[in-house]
């Protein structure tokens, strides 16, 4: 069974098929957050203080952590940022962080003060990107997001993706990276513009799943772009590619909606032994008059439990993306 460890300085996090969905808090990251931008370019990190100790209560297994508050320099604005807003969150937090960058100097100065076993996120099917990242990952024995675009761009063609995809895998092989220490992320399109956007990540991940066998992840709540109540369909999301084989997301775990459809898949996939994580958390719970919750139940994850809810996967992925 394929199983992709990462680790902070004391904790350790499996992500597996037969493991809880993994939850990576998606919300340390500025961009398209102008105040939080501006706030870390002036050196101030309360809102990041409060994005990690807030997204760690309510269940993330991991957090992501980007500092690319700007397009301008970032080769030499960004790596000692990074460094910074690391430094700060994993002193909070004792959970596995994921190194968030399209900039190269700054993921190599992110693992040499990043505890534990990081995941690097990310590497495109670029043979630029290729061969400036994957040494960087076997140096230092990490995991490495994969996403399946490439010099081409983002194809609508699921085959196409799935093609990049073992491109990667291949090549981390060629650097040593065995395939258990690559996550792929598929590409979720979104699906008001795609119609079969579902359908098709759904036949990816089996296809991942079966053929490469490796771990997947995705930034869940990009199915649901450009439609209303995008809760709703993010919630419904989850379970579907949990079934389907994905193994984590990058989301928002502060989203009550989609908190519960994880933790509900965890239950129905078995991945919640007894239920304890479902009981522990919703033992309490009283629906309010009318159907609605009185309140969002908080939750106490256990080591190793994931559980989260949906956002937007922004920044580092998004600028390797751009060029799509």
């Amino acid at each position: 069974m394929t199983r992709t460890i990462v680790a902070s300085a004391t904790r350790e996090i499996v992500i597996g098929f037969d493991q809880p969905f993994c939850v990576i808090g998606e919300r340390i990251n500025p961009t398209g957050r102008k105040k939080l931008a501006a706030e870390m370019v002036a050196g101030n990190f309360e809102t990041v203080i409060k994005d990690a100790l807030e997204q760690a209560a309510c269940g993330a297994t991991m957090l992501d952590v980007n500092a690319g508050v700007t397009s301008v320099n970032p080769n030499e604005t960004e790596p000692g940022l990074l460094v910074q807003t690391l430094e700060i969150v994993q002193g909070l937090v004792d959970l596995p962080l994921s190194i968030d960058s399209s900039v190269t100097a700054a993921i190599e100065a992110g693992l040499r003060v990043a505890k534990g076993r990081p995941l690097v996120n990310s590497v495109t099917g670029e043979e630029e990107k290729l061969e400036a990242i994957l040494p960087l990952v076997k140096k230092y024995n990490v995991p490495v997001v994969a996403i399946s675009n490439d010099e081409t761009g983002i194809s609508m063609d699921p085959d196409v993706r799935f093609a990049v995809a073992k491109k990667i895998v291949e090549r981390c092989a060629d650097h040593g990276i065995p395939a258990h220490d690559v996550v792929v992320d598929p590409l979720v399109m979104p699906i008001g513009a795609l119609g079969d956007a579902g359908r098709q990540v759904f036949a990816l991940l089996r296809r991942l799943r079966e053929e490469l066998k490796v771990n997947t992840t995705c930034g869940l709540s990009n199915i649901s772009f450009g439609l209303p109540h995008r809760h709703g369909i993010n919630a419904a999301f989850i379970p579907m590619v949990i079934g389907a084989g994905m193994t984590s997301a990058i989301m928002n775990p502060v989203r009550p909606q989609e908190m519960e459809a994880v933790r509900g898949a965890n239950v129905l996939n078995g991945t919640d032994e007894n239920c304890t994580n479902w009981i522990r958390t919703y033992k309490d719970y009283k629906p309010a008059e009318g159907g609605h919750p009185v309140a969002a139940p908080v939750a106490v994850t256990a080591p190793g439990d994931g559980a989260a809810a949906g956002g937007r996967r922004r920044g580092g992925r998004e600028a390797r993306m751009a060029r799509g």
